[in-house]
């Protein structure tokens, strides 16, 4: 099996060269004496010949050595130009960014502010995935991801952005019909629309702030995987549902939704960044890490007519 050039001391060699001593070479490289003698004396043993003639005074190149400084100092010029461009490309964004987003959430936060983005970063396409399935972003190639959950252990670099309110949320009108519940036992009595990607959808679980949970098993006519497409139900008035605050605000402040049992919640979730692990990010991850962390912390005001 054929083994590699050493690199390493060919550049250490053209370095003495340039510095006309194994001190000066050291000093230049930040590294002992004793690393400098030991690649040039690894090099001459690789190849087989003496490299420098040396005196207590002087330094010189043996033919040998002439005749390799040239290729030497072609293969570091083309070492630094290489690693001169890769790290330009990654200082500078640019190229595409694969960025996937909860449905809703995407429709209502993420797409309104990504115009800002693009037009700050004209280097950077962005690919924007939106599905309330927890997808494997290493699996399918997203270099981010936005999820809305308490997010359980694993091996993806998590950046939490902000808190995110669930509410238990009905109409006046289906209020006025079937009455108001005032406990989490109370909804085994109403018509719940129910979330197919809640954490547990088969059961609503509720916290107090005694800390007290209960937990109930939800029946009604209508479940779906998206949040946001109960809303026509909900408004209709034919049920009750859990709904974050940013897919219910704009119905809140209009009065077309209402909060109930404000003193129980379900347990918090949370909005996070998150990424899958590894080494130094493109630049361009990181301009829309940033810039989505920045413009994303904080919920938007609700529309006002």
């Amino acid at each position: 099996m054929r083994t590699l050039p050493d690199f390493e001391a060919l550049a250490v060699f053209v370095r003495v060269v340039e510095q006309r001593s194994f001190s000066a070479a050291a000093s230049d490289l930040k590294v002992s004496k004793a690393t400098v003698s030991k690649a040039i004396h690894r090099l001459e043993a690789r190849l087989g010949a003496r490299l420098f003639n040396r005196t207590s005074r002087r330094l010189a190149l043996t033919e040998a050595g002439s005749r390799l400084l040239e290729r030497a100092r072609q293969m570091v010029a083309e070492g630094e130009a290489a690693e001169n461009e890769i790290m330009a490309e990654s200082a500078q964004p640019r190229g595409l960014v694969r960025l996937a987003s909860p449905m809703s959430f995407g429709l209502i936060e993420v797409a309104p502010v990504l115009p800002d983005f693009l037009k700050q970063y004209p280097g950077v396409s962005l690919d924007l995935h939106m599905s309330d399935e927890t997808i494997d972003l290493v699996g399918m190639g997203f270099d981010i991801a936005l999820r809305i959950a308490a997010l359980p252990d694993s091996s993806l670099l998590a950046r939490r952005l902000r808190p995110v309110a669930r509410h238990l949320v009905a109409a006046p009108a289906y209020l006025e019909g079937r009455g108001r519940p005032t406990h989490p036992s109370h909804l085994a009595d109403h018509a719940c629309l129910g979330y197919a990607y809640l954490p547990t959808p088969e059961t609503w679980r509720f916290m107090n702030r005694a800390g007290e949970e209960v937990s109930v098993r939800p029946a009604g006519p209508l479940r779906a995987n998206n949040a946001e497409s109960l809303l026509p139900a909900l408004e209709a008035g034919l049920g009750v549902a859990v709904q974050p605050d940013f897919i219910i605000r704009d119905c809140l402040a209009a009065g077309r939704l209402e909060v109930l049992m404000p003193e129980w919640s379900p347990p918090p979730v949370a909005l996070h960044l998150v990424a899958p692990p590894g080494g130094p990010r493109p630049a361009r991850v990181s301009a829309l890490m940033d810039f989505l962390a920045a413009r994303l912390s904080e919920p938007v005001s609700p529309a006002r007519n």
